[in-house]
């Protein structure tokens, strides 16, 4: 499945390979996987929970 998905790294991920990757293979959902195990298990979680999720860790990091 991840070889038909377009997998991105996050936009904050650092040069040490400690990385999130994500894809949108539609409108409702996101997969998220890690960079270091591309061909490992990875979530796939709705666009309203990982929007939620988003909301939840920018409100409570500093």
């Amino acid at each position: 499945m991840s070889d038909t998905w377009t997998w991105r790294k996050s936009s904050r991920s650092v040069g040490n390979g400690d990385c999130v990757e994500i894809a949108r293979p539609s409108t409702s959902e996101v997969g998220l996987r890690d960079s270091k195990n591309p061909d490992g298990r990875h979530l796939r979680v709705s666009q309203t929970a990982f929007g939620a999720f988003l909301t939840t860790i920018k409100s409570t990091s500093a």
